[in-house]
C-alpha cells in the first residue's frame, strides 16, 4: 500500500547538475541543507535566524522544484534565494525597529563579545563582505556563482571578499584575547 507521500517522491523528476540521472528533491536537501545552514549561520550569526532562512529558502526551491532541477546550478539558485530572503527580512526587521523604537541602543554589540573570536570578526564586516565572503570562501563558490547568488557582478564579489578579508586579517590581529 503506498500513501501519497511515497507517491509524491517518486513524481519528482529532476537532474543533478551536470548530471544525467534525475535527482530528487530529498536527495538535493539530504545534500545542501548544512552548507546552506552553515553558511547562513555565519551570514546572521544566529542559529534560529539561520534556520528559518534556509527552511524558507528550501521551501520556495521546492515550489519551483520542476523548473529549479533543470537549471545549470539549482544550489547557486537555493543559495541566491536564501540570500535574497535573509535580506527581505532584514530590511524589514530594520524598518520595524525604527517605527518602533527612533533611536537605537548603542550597546547592542555587548552579547556578541561572549562568542568565538571568528564570529566577532565576521560580524564587523558589512552584509555584503559577508555574504562574499562566506560564499567564495567557506561555502566554495566561484565569484561567478557567488555572483549569481547575491545579484551583483563577478568583480563586485571579489572586490567584497578581498576587502571583507582584509579587515577579517586586521581584526584577528587587534585581538586582545
Amino acid at each position: 500500500m503506498t500513501n501519497s507521500i511515497d507517491v509524491a517522491r517518486r513524481a519528482a523528476p529532476t537532474a543533478l547538475p551536470g548530471a544525467a540521472s534525475p535527482q530528487r528533491f530529498e536527495d538535493f536537501f539530504e545534500s545542501w541543507h548544512r552548507p546552506l545552514y552553515r553558511a547562513l549561520w555565519l551570514m546572521t550569526r544566529n542559529r534560529h535566524e539561520a534556520e528559518e532562512v534556509m527552511q524558507d529558502a528550501f521551501l520556495k526551491v521546492w515550489e519551483r522544484w520542476d523548473r529549479v532541477a533543470a537549471m545549470e546550478s539549482p544550489e547557486g539558485y537555493l543559495f541566491q534565494t536564501a540570500t535574497n530572503l535573509y535580506r527581505s527580512r532584514l530590511r524589514r526587521m530594520v524598518a520595524a525597529v525604527r517605527r518602533t523604537i527612533r533611536v537605537l541602543p548603542s550597546d547592542d554589540l555587548a552579547t556578541v563579545e561572549d562568542r568565538d573570536a571568528i564570529v566577532r570578526a565576521m560580524g564587523s564586516l558589512t552584509p555584503a563582505q559577508r555574504s562574499a565572503v562566506v560564499l567564495v570562501d567557506l561555502v566554495g563558490m566561484s565569484s561567478v556563482e557567488a555572483a549569481r547568488a547575491l545579484g551583483v557582478r563577478p568583480a563586485t564579489v571579489r572586490v567584497l571578499a578581498a576587502r571583507g578579508r582584509a579587515a577579517l586579517k586586521e581584526r584577528m590581529g587587534a585581538r586582545d584575547d
